[in-house]
Order: structure tokens, then C-alpha cells, then sequence
């Protein structure tokens, strides 16, 4: 079966659907502890993974994201599983490739913050970018179709992100988002229309906001960024 591509979709103009919550889905089921967030469900009950996705994609879900959120390296030594960082994270793409090839679904690869990105901090920085590489590389190795990077609070660990994205993700589309939260600009000073906007010309498919927010007080932060970007 051919599944059409993001950047195919998008060239013409037409909506597609991204949806997930599996990190609060899964808490609230009590599979994952809250506070550290961590996704060791993958590891332990790797079949309900699966059938969270495929609910997902029963409720209109075009894209499958793999469950590699806080999937990563600081957050797994939080809950002394860093030994299975890579384990985790294949399995959850693997799952994830699985059911979007059953499904004629989109399979995307996911990064987000890192927890030790600080700015003026090389030591840090090079850090989250190894973190940042080691998943993409996992998630060009098991068949991502883009990947998304998010929920990111300050612009310039958005950037770095996506330049891993450029560099390490063999071409693969990029979905890049920022966090906002109570002021209308991120940690570091920016506007979110000139974050995005920053973000789209450094290279970005898509660019945009991570749910922080209610409707009300997003839509008017959608509109303003799609004045000033491409696409969002």
C-alpha cells in the first residue's frame, strides 16, 4: 500500500491529522508513574502500547507517533533504566511501524525537551545533542516517515533540535513545536510567531504550539504565527 507523505499532503493543501496523549493516557491508567513520566509501559507492556495506537488511529488518527517521548536519556536515569534506552525506544518504533504499515498510516519519530539543555552551556548543549541523534538515528533505522520534535520552552533547544533533525535524520521531515505557557513569548525572549518563524526559515516542514493552553487562549498565538509563516 503507498501512504502519502507529509510534505506530499501538505504541497497539496490538505489537513492531516497527528493525535496522541499516550504519556497522560497511560498515567491515567496507571501503567506509568507521575512526576518523572517516564515511558517504561513500552518495556513492560508493550501490547497495550500497541493497542493504543490503534485506538488512536480508530479515533482518526492519520499519523502514528511513536512513544519515544521522555523516552530519553536523563529521564530513563531517573528511574535506573537508562540501560534500556535503546530497547525502548526500537520497540516503540517498531510497534509503531507495525501498526501504521497494518493501518495505511504515517509512522513519525519523536524527540522533545531534554531536560539539561542550558543555554551558554556548552557542556549541556552537546549533551541533549547526543541525545537528540541517538533517537533519530533509532527512529531513521525503524522507518519513520518525519519527526516530530517538541514541547520545547525555549527557542534556541527548538533550533538545536532541528538542526540534529537535518543532520542525522537522512532527509526525513521535520514538525517542530514550542510549549507556551503563561507569557506570550518563549524562556528566551521570542515572540512564538518570531520563534516559529525562526524556526520555518532554519529549515522547518512545519512549525507550531504544543497544547499548554485552552482553545481560547491558542487560537489567537495559530493565528498571529500563520501570518508571518508559510505554513504551519
Amino acid at each position: 500500500m503507498t501512504v502519502e507523505g507529509l510534505l506530499e499532503r501538505l504541497k497539496s493543501k490538505k489537513d492531516i491529522v497527528v493525535a496522541e496523549g499516550y504519556i497522560f493516557e497511560f498515567e491515567r491508567r496507571g501503567y506509568l508513574r507521575a512526576g518523572c513520566f517516564v515511558p517504561e509501559v513500552v518495556l513492560n507492556h508493550p501490547q497495550l502500547v500497541r493497542a493504543l495506537y490503534e485506538e488512536f488511529v480508530h479515533a482518526g488518527s492519520e499519523v502514528v507517533l511513536a512513544f519515544t517521548y521522555y523516552g530519553h536519556r536523563e529521564k530513563l536515569k531517573l528511574i535506573d533504566r537508562e540501560n534500556d534506552l535503546k530497547e525502548l525506544n526500537i520497540k516503540a518504533l517498531k510497534l509503531a511501524k507495525e501498526v501504521a504499515l497494518k493501518t495505511g498510516t504515517l509512522m513519525a519519530g519523536n524527540i522533545c525537551n531534554t531536560t539539561v539543555f542550558e543555554r551558554g552551556n556548552q557542556e549541556a548543549n552537546d549533551t541533549a545533542r547526543k541525545m537528540f541523534k541517538e533517537q533519530i538515528e533509532w527512529a531513521v533505522e525503524c522507518g519513520a516517515d518525519f519527526i516530530v520534535a517538541e514541547t520545547f520552552s525555549e527557542y534556541a533547544e527548538a533550533e538545536l533540535a532541528l538542526q540534529c533533525i537535518k543532520q542525522y535524520g537522512k532527509g526525513l521531515p521535520s514538525v517542530v513545536s514550542i510549549v507556551p505557557h503563561g507569557k506570550n513569548t518563549t524562556t528566551d525572549g521570542l515572540t512564538f510567531p518570531e520563534a516559529c518563524r525562526k524556526l520555518e526559515e532554519a529549515g522547518a516542514d512545519v512549525v507550531g504550539l504544543n497544547c499548554c493552553r485552552g482553545p481560547k487562549t491558542m487560537m489567537p498565538l495559530i493565528k498571529d504565527i500563520r501570518k508571518v509563516c508559510k505554513a504551519t
